[in-house]
């Protein structure tokens, strides 16, 4: 489907020197003198490639259709990550490096959403938010209060975070997938 550039939105798949590639981040610019043009980020949905590419507001773009699947995460072998739809209970491996850094949230029975381009998965889409409980951090200080200051700790699934003061080993808390930030403690 043709779209205007200056249209192009993040987590979209769009074809680019015939290859579909995700984008990852947008700017819009106006200069003042000239054209406007959209600043693109986007990643070969093959190769994992990244590139920077400046589209004219006014170009065209072919946006890819994305078929969004309800799969749940079975296990990890040497042929990759194996996810099974829970619609077709059908079964399909994609590569380990597809998460990058998110993979370590990954739980074996962990719902995703997987994206589907022709029939072949490309992505997949973590929950925003996961319990995990911290393993390795500082000792909690008796009469230590919420403060701006937050340390390092270390999760169940060996991913680094920094923690309110108040948070000790053997707590659960909620962590954003994306970034491995503290969100809060898990009630």
């Amino acid at each position: 489907m043709k779209q205007q550039a200056g249209s192009i939105r993040i987590g979209w798949v769009i074809e680019y020197k015939g290859k579909p590639w995700t984008v990852i981040k947008t700017n819009f610019v106006k200069p003042g003198k000239g054209g406007a043009f959209m600043q693109v980020e986007m990643k070969a949905v093959e190769e994992g490639t990244k590139t920077n590419e400046r589209f004219r507001t006014e170009d065209m773009v072919e946006k890819l259709m994305v078929e969004t699947k309800d799969c749940q995460f079975l296990y990890e072998d040497a042929t990759g990550l194996t996810f099974m739809e829970s619609d077709t209970y059908e079964q399909f491996a994609m590569p380990a490096d597809i998460l990058g850094d998110s993979r370590p949230f990954l739980t074996d029975g962990m719902e995703v959403k997987v994206s589907v381009i022709d029939g072949k998965p490309i992505s997949v889409e973590l929950p925003l938010q996961v319990i995990c409980e911290v393993v390795e951090t500082e000792p909690v200080i008796k009469g230590q209060t919420v403060s701006s200051s937050y340390k390092p700790a270390i999760l169940d699934n060996g991913v680094r975070t920094t923690v309110p003061p108040f948070i000790g080993v053997g707590d659960k808390i909620v962590v954003a997938t994306l970034d491995a930030s503290y969100v809060e403690r898990a009630k």
